[in-house]
């Protein structure tokens, strides 16, 4: 089958064949399961299923009346080779697309994303269904993956999106049951920045601008402001600010890292790998071109860079955490194409066809929608059951913990985290995670400590009643209606969705026996998995169609990803670079727990497991 030039909406197969092939894409998932076909079969519903999304679940929001088009900075003609600092000129014939300061996109029809009513926010109270369907007992352990996978999905997190600092005034006010022990009467949550570019704020559907940039473009790192990226440069070679010692600089307390309450020790040795990653990669520049100066550094080593995470996300840690034969198959597809790694390291792109020859390096699209992340793509990666309460510190050179009691994610939690580094080397906490497990994404398994989380400024939240106010406020369907709107069948009952009596009891206590009125973030958490899934199959639908497009919307990793742009020493570093040689090439030490590990992201080696506790 070939396939047909791109119809107006931008790269969809619009023929009698095709529309045909993803309606059957539809039936056979409804009725069978995708993931439970044999693999071939499974590989070609997934396709279908990718392109009836592309079709139907791409939502343009600057459609919605706007007082204050974006400003874009004047065309310069840098902007064709480097990436700039706020995302803007990545697409030349619509600058402004997934600029900083822009719009989040949706994946369901603007009119299922309405404006609740206060009682449609509060009601049934998000601190009860945290309280009865989220709170942990005990660590509900994905076993196939490593704790590394919840920093990483935080740190990605930091790069792809943020709604902004919430306001002060008229908070949420959550009522409480009468043996609830939080400690203020009621829970206040402050509400999501409205959207200031909307002459009838207030009015459906509800809309939000992303503060950071929308494309993979690793801004975490390089900031998504010039002040923040003057702060992490050196000027001096290409080179990103690193002390004597490898550290990172204490960030100065407004910068992102440091001014976000979510911040915490886990974040540190990712942002610090990185750092020093950009930095190998400007040396080895500097050996290719010696004459380059030090902006030519910088813009080529972030190019490579950004391109490593992106590529890092898309084959090692997205099939680690759902590692389905079929959907690692898929990933690796989505960056090397079904030809593989080896046909395309050995004789290039083979087809401009992203399914023959991956995405990267294949003509540009856009599907008829400007780029941006989504608000939906945001809603199913909230996924805090990942991350552990309890730490255990180990030494990588014999397994020995640092201290007999585990380390609390408060004591690893805000700046005060810090000073435990003067004492923690990074190998250390590097094997630490790399030999525990995460917690899986289901219900019963939120992590206590950020249910009662205090922030930097001595706030006290419940992140995960506050996930759930979120989707409603946002205007995110509740979990039924999300369901539909993705061409999938609502669950009748509560066990249904489930399969669990007991927790199916619960769920409609909760909810007053309406399956209707069941968050999001619940059911999600709540459905079968698929084999070797980390998360829902229900979240995986917006990751199938948000996957490919971060990739296929990006100029700079389609028609942009050529040796004339990063040069043929940067396509080289891409093509043999994987997580674990970033983490060897700076921790040599730790390639004796690494070496059986066939992905970095699955459980390390111990060395010979002992219980006694030593002093770093």
């Amino acid at each position: 089958m070939t396939e047909r030039e791109p119809d107006p909406r931008g790269g969809h197969r619009s023929s009698l064949p095709w529309r045909v092939y993803r309606a059957a894409a539809g039936v056979v998932d409804r009725r069978r399961g995708w993931d439970r076909l044999p693999l071939p079969l499974a590989l070609v519903v997934l396709s279908g299923l990718r392109d009836s999304l592309r079709r139907h679940n791409l939502v343009d929001t600057s459609a919605v009346p706007t007082t204050l088009p974006p400003v874009v900075p004047p065309f310069d003609p840098d902007v064709l080779t480097q990436r700039t600092t706020d995302g803007s000129w990545n697409q030349l014939d619509a600058p402004s697309a997934g600029m900083a300061g822009t719009r989040f996109g949706r994946n369901l029809p603007l009119a299922s994303a309405g404006r609740p009513t206060r009682a449609e926010v509060v009601e049934p109270s998000p601190r009860e269904v945290s309280r009865q369907l989220m709170t942990r007992h005990g660590l509900i352990p994905a076993t196939s993956v490593n704790a590394l996978v919840a920093p990483w999905l935080q740190w990605m997190i930091r790069d792809w999106f943020s709604h902004g600092k919430s306001p002060t005034e008229d908070p949420w006010r959550i009522e409480l049951a009468e043996d609830d022990p939080w400690p203020e009467r009621p829970m206040l949550v402050m509400r999501t920045p409205e959207d200031p570019t909307r002459p009838d704020a207030g009015r459906s559907p509800r809309t939000s601008l992303n503060t950071s940039t929308h494309w993979w473009d690793a801004s975490q790192i390089y900031g998504s402001t010039p002040e923040h990226q003057r702060e992490a440069r050196t000027f001096e070679g290409g080179r990103l600010r690193v002390e004597a010692n490898g550290m990172l600089p204490t960030p100065k307390s407004d910068h992102p890292t440091m001014a976000e309450p979510g911040f915490w020790l886990g974040l540190v040795p990712l942002q610090t790998l990185f750092t020093r990653e950009h930095n190998a990669v400007c040396d080895m520049l500097a050996d290719s071109f010696p004459n380059w100066g030090d902006e030519e550094l910088f813009q080529r080593a972030r190019l490579v860079i950004a391109a490593l995470i992106a590529k890092i996300h898309t084959v090692e840690w997205t099939p680690a955490v759902i590692s389905h034969p079929a959907t690692v198959v898929a990933m690796r597809a989505n960056w090397w194409g079904l030809a593989g790694e080896r046909l395309g390291t050995a004789f290039g792109r083979l087809s401009d066809s992203e399914v023959i020859s991956g995405i990267p390096g294949s003509p540009m699209r856009g599907y008829g929608v400007p780029y941006s992340l989504t608000e939906e793509f945001a809603a199913v990666y909230r996924m805090h059951p990942l991350v552990p309460d309890l730490f255990d510190l180990r030494s990588h050179t014999d397994d020995r913990r640092f201290r007999e009691e585990p380390y609390s994610l408060q004591e690893l939690s805000g700046p005060k985290s810090l000073a435990l580094l003067e004492t923690l080397p990074m190998a250390d906490f590097l094997y630490s995670l790399g030999t525990e497990h995460p917690g899986l994404v289901t219900l019963h398994n939120f992590p206590a400590s950020l249910q009662q989380f205090v922030r930097p400024d001595g706030q006290v939240m419940d992140l995960a009643a506050v996930d759930i106010l979120r989707h409603r406020e946002l205007g995110v369907p509740r979990y039924c209606e999300f369901r539909r709107q993705l061409r999938l069948r609502a669950p009748a009952g509560f066990e249904e969705l489930t399969g669990d009596a007991e927790l199916a009891s619960e769920m409609s206590r909760v909810y007053g026996g309406d399956i209707e009125k069941v968050d999001l973030m619940v059911g999600l958490f709540a459905e079968r998995r698929p084999e070797g899934f980390a998360f829902s199959d229900t979240a995986f639908r917006i990751f199938i169609v948000m996957a490919s497009r971060r990739l296929d919307s990006d100029r700079f990793l389609t028609e942009d990803f050529t040796p004339a742009v990063y040069t043929a020493a940067g396509m080289r570093w891409l093509a043999d670079t994987t997580m674990t040689s970033v983490i060897l090439r700076h921790h040599p030490e730790l390639r004796p727990a690494m070496r059986s590990a066939p992905n970095a992201f699955q459980p390390w080696q111990r060395p010979g497991a002992t219980a006694a506790a030593t002093t770093p």
